[in-house]
């Protein structure tokens, strides 16, 4: 209890006090359950949207396809569960109301059902989900030409039940979520007090989410890329529509994030998938760059310094290294204890991985996958760098106390162990044909250095391309690109004390 306590403790101590106050406020306000009208009368006029990108969602006959699980529904369950919440979240969100193949009748059809049975939602009348649904609807409605009264009604009072319930108690890209949506609400009623709470929240985390190099705060290339995308609807509409003082704003945003997406995509396309990264959940980069382009927004090339990653490009590999501190410090739920990790490819190939993630529920899978064992780097005495828990905290938390860097050459310090007495200092040196990681501890302890493998590299490449004087363990493990989908693959494990030297040549 004593133990359970103190993490709490150490979790809560980072949150800012708005967090805090409206966890109270909203706890309390919960209890006197407020109630909402789920239809208020509203007067929609309308806009124009051409959308750019397919949903990765499926819906056909019935079925509906999410994060790799599939169900048909003869009668729809909104509240259905046994997927686990993100899939219920999916469910809700109608992202599917943006494939290409969507027919006007069906999406109709599961719009009516779901204000149909609106009374016995439960996750989807959650603010987050709120959010997305309302982008959705109106991007499907605008699509469409459809003006139907029914939908407008609802919609416009689930806009009002957002705006009575904007996610302060969390900030970060759930808050931005919330604001996109609230502008989307606000030029499709002409609603200038959601259009007004839209852009306080919007130039408000802009400026404090996205980080002086263009990369969103939480420091998930997935989530970068979701909200760049969300961005990139925003200025769509407004160029598309009437246009507003915010725009510019807006595009010198996108601007930075474009920057941040090229250095830190792969000349094959692929995101690192860094903290909670996976495939086939936000638009690819090769898509957001079209869109990007096609919005004929101005172009800007930085490079990467506050978000803590770094990129070094040969001739015949890439890598990126984390030399950051935990993403944004309020709002961890997305970060890893994963300090001084890196990935690597070869010849435009995934070499050295990142396990990736397969679950967002809180189960052994979300422990491990969050947990030091389950990244390139090194865990002390069995212990994670950072004080990750439950699906989405962190309590104490591995600080950056010195970083080098020269051409050719990263050298940083950590104190994640500092409990034991204990610095941990990496540095990687960078040749055409090898790279060279160094490991060493201020005092001796018991280490193990781990380097996780794309599934195509067998023991028989890591053998031959893996160098080092101490002896290693080659064991089985398992990579997981996409929600709910593992891929078997090989671990490296080395057990030092104080020092270690690591040569992987190319």
């Amino acid at each position: 209890m004593i133990k359970n306590g103190v993490l709490l403790f150490n979790t809560l101590k980072y949150l800012k006090p708005v967090q805090i106050y409206y966890r109270g406020y909203y706890f309390v306000r919960k209890k006197l359950k407020k109630h909402y009208p789920f239809f208020l009368e509203a007067n929609s006029h309308k806009i124009h949207f051409e959308n750019k990108i397919n949903s990765f969602c499926s819906y056909k006959d019935g079925t509906f396809t999410f994060l790799n699980l599939s169900k048909k529904f003869d009668d729809i369950d909104w509240n259905f569960k046994e997927f686990g919440k993100l899939w219920t979240y999916n469910l809700n969100y109608f992202d599917y109301l943006n494939q290409k193949e969507i027919k006007k009748e069906d999406g109709l059809r599961l719009v009516y059902d779901f204000i149909d049975n609106i009374k016995s939602i439960e996750d989807g009348f959650e603010s987050y989900p709120i959010s997305l649904r309302i982008i959705n609807w109106i991007k499907f409605l605008s699509r469409f030409e459809i003006k139907d009264k029914k939908i407008d009604n609802s919609l416009y009072a689930q806009s009002r039940i957002l705006y009575d319930n904007l996610e302060y108690h969390l900030l970060g890209n759930h808050l931005l979520e919330n604001g996109f949506a609230l502008f989307f609400a606000g030029y499709y009623f002409d609603d200038k007090k959601l259009l007004n709470k839209a852009k306080e929240i919007l130039k408000y985390e802009l400026n404090e989410q996205i980080l002086d190099d263009g990369g969103h705060f939480e420091l998930s290339p997935m989530y970068h890329q979701i909200i760049f995308y969300r961005l990139l609807d925003t200025i769509n509409l407004i160029k598309s529509n009437e246009t507003d003082d915010v725009l510019k704003f807006l595009e010198q945003k996108a601007a930075l994030m474009n920057s941040w997406l090229k250095n830190i995509t792969f000349s094959n396309g692929d995101i690192p998938l860094l903290n909670d990264s996976a495939n086939k959940i936000a638009p690819t980069s090769k898509k957001l760059f079209e869109y990007f382009n096609n919005l004929k927004l101005k172009i800007q090339n930085l490079t990467l310094t506050s978000s803590g990653y770094r990129k070094i490009t040969k001739n015949s590999y890439e890598c990126i290294v984390d030399i950051g501190e935990i993403g944004a410090g309020y709002i961890p739920g997305h970060a890893h204890a994963d300090t001084f990790n890196f990935v690597l490819y070869k010849n435009g190939k995934p070499f050295i991985v990142d396990t990736g993630i397969s679950t967002y529920e809180e189960n052994s899978d979300r422990y491990y996958e969050r947990s030091t064992k389950a990244h390139n780097t090194v865990e002390v005495n069995n212990t994670d760098s950072s004080e990750v828990w439950g699906s989405f905290r962190v309590a104490n938390r591995a600080h950056i106390i010195d970083a080098k860097e020269e051409k050719d050459f990263i050298s940083a310090k950590h104190d994640g162990y500092k409990k034991f007495g204990i610095l941990h200092t990496r540095s990687w040196r960078f040749f055409e044909d090898r790279i060279i990681i160094t490991d060493k501890l201020s005092k001796k302890s018991k280490a193990v250095f781990r380097l996780h493998f794309h599934p195509n590299i067998d023991n028989v490449d890591i053998k031959n391309y893996i160098k080092t004087k101490k002896n290693y363990n080659i064991k089985k493990s398992y990579v997981a690109f996409e929600f709910n989908k593992k891929m078997d693959a090989y671990l490296l494990e080395i057990e030092f004390e104080k020092e270690l030297k690591v040569e992987i040549l190319i």
